[in-house]
């Protein structure tokens, strides 16, 4: 298990803290993540993710589900158990329509949930570790991944001047399946 150091500070207004990610982004340091009690616009701007590719991934959820449908109806139809339903042909692609498009809901909508879940590390079993026990209730918390050639005081230093009401170092095993932490050990240092 690799043990990983995060400075983490905490901010009670998201004034300051968008200046504060800002100074954090631009002195290098390696921004991990910010918990925020509610949804905040433009933080995910800020902080410089990019896009997601959720709905490329949902399409191809949705074609998938499409090309299973047809494929799997027409099969049925025109190979395995060929029926004649009222001199209809055997493949009469208009009534395929109706399951085609309920398969494509279900692979999209399925697909992208599970996607969903993979990606922000939301499945059962999967442990977070909590930087700051009001990081959901009413405080904003931005936590930087230090390396071993990062000054721990240095960094905590640098986010009390970007006007952080509380800095500590928190220390956590990261699993080797998602990088995620498991078991956690907090300690001050301010």
């Amino acid at each position: 298990m690799a043990i990983k150091k995060f400075a983490v500070a905490c901010y009670d207004d998201e004034a300051v803290l968008f200046p504060a990610i800002d100074k954090v982004r631009n002195s290098g340091y390696k921004l991990h993540d910010v918990y925020t009690p509610f949804p905040v616009h433009g933080l995910d701007h800020a902080m410089g993710l990019k896009e997601t590719d959720l709905h490329i991934a949902g399409f191809i959820y949705g074609i998938t589900g499409t090309s299973t449908a047809v494929g799997f109806m027409s099969w049925i139809f025109t190979k395995d158990w060929p029926i004649n339903f009222g001199g209809k042909p055997h493949f009469s692609l208009p009534a395929f329509i109706p399951i085609t498009f309920e398969l494509t809901v279900l692979f999209a909508a399925v697909g992208m949930v599970l996607t969903f879940c993979y990606l922000n590390q939301i499945m059962p079993g999967v442990k977070k570790h909590v930087f700051h026990p009001r990081q959901t209730d009413d405080t904003f918390v931005v936590a930087i991944e230090l390396s071993e050639h990062t000054s721990e005081a240095e960094v905590l230093a640098f986010l009390k001047s970007t006007g952080a009401n509380e800095t500590n170092v928190q220390v956590a095993e990261s699993e080797w399946w998602y990088g995620r932490f498991d078991k956690k050990e907090a300690y001050e240092l301010s």
